[in-house]
This record gives C-alpha cells, sequence and structure tokens, in this order.
C-alpha cells in the first residue's frame, strides 16, 4: 500500500474505511484473522494497527509472500501462538506452500525457541555460580583462548 492510499484511508469515515481494510484483509489472506474482528469496532485502533501490520507483512518487496507466511509460522511456533500459527498454516495452504516447509518453519521456529529458553536460562545459572567452577571447567592451559574466551587477544 502506498502513502498516498494510506492518506486516503485515513481521510475517509471510520464507517467506511473499517469494513474496506476487512475486506482487502480478507483477499489478501483468505480470512479475517480473531484479532482484526475483535477491535473491528475500535476504529482508532483497528486502522492504524491495520495499516501497520500491512506495512510490515506486505510490503517487504524484497520478501516472497511465501517467504513471509512461513516466517510468521516460524515465529508463531516459536512464541507458542496456537491461534497465529493455525491461521498461518491456514493461509500457508491457500497459497500452496508444501506441508514440508511449513514443517520446516516449525522446527526453525522451535529451535530458536529452544535457544533462547537455554541462553537466558544458563546465563542466570552461571551468574548464580560466577566464580564457584572457573578452574574446574577450564582445560589444563590457563592460556587457552577456547576456555578463556574473555581474556583472549584476538586479531
Amino acid at each position: 500500500m502506498e502513502l498516498e492510499d494510506i492518506v486516503e484511508i485515513l481521510k475517509k469515515d471510520p464507517d467506511n474505511a473499517v469494513p474496506e481494510l476487512l475486506e482487502d484483509v480478507k483477499k489478501q489472506y483468505g480470512e479475517v484473522p480473531y484479532i482484526m474482528n475483535f477491535m473491528k469496532d475500535m476504529p482508532e485502533i483497528f486502522i492504524p494497527k491495520t495499516l501497520y501490520d500491512n506495512s510490515i507483512m506486505r510490503e517487504f518487496k524484497n520478501l516472497d509472500p511465501e517467504i513471509v507466511e512461513l516466517i510468521s509460522i516460524g515465529v508463531a511456533s516459536a512464541i507458542r501462538c496456537e491461534h497465529c500459527l493455525k491461521m498461518h498454516i491456514r493461509i500457508a495452504k491457500r497459497k500452496g506452500i508444501p506441508k514440508e516447509s511449513i514443517f520446516s518453519a516449525i522446527m526453525i521456529g522451535a529451535s530458536l525457541s529452544n535457544a533462547a529458553v537455554l541462553a537466558e536460562s544458563t546465563r542466570a545459572l552461571a551468574s548464580e555460580f560466577e566464580g564457584e567452577d572457573k578452574e574446574k571447567d577450564r582445560c589444563c592451559d590457563p592460556n587457552c583462548e577456547v576456555c578463556n574466551i574473555s581474556g583472549a587477544h584476538l586479531e
């Protein structure tokens, strides 16, 4: 959506702008997401949110719509939003994205989610035991650049 189109929508009466945006979303996705139906009676929130989401989800000229959908699936998987995940899977099916590609996106999201849990948790664990196991966790060489990365002289 071009900036001029956004300006025109913002000039419209909300009673006309909201149905027009809903129809556009339905045309793009094949359905209207739950949250949009929930917000449609609050045009002061619905209109700017829909325009913002449109700019993010549909206006990246260097990403194919199928890639954007797979990213959405991976993120929905990672944040464990069942409603978003199911909706984006339905959209991906309508776009002809193969089940194997959808599953790959889910696995990437799951892997990143797992890595985030491990990164946060192991940092918390290390901070609580700071200094207790430093010597035990090192190899035999106290100057080892792998074991002592913070003290290593990297060029």
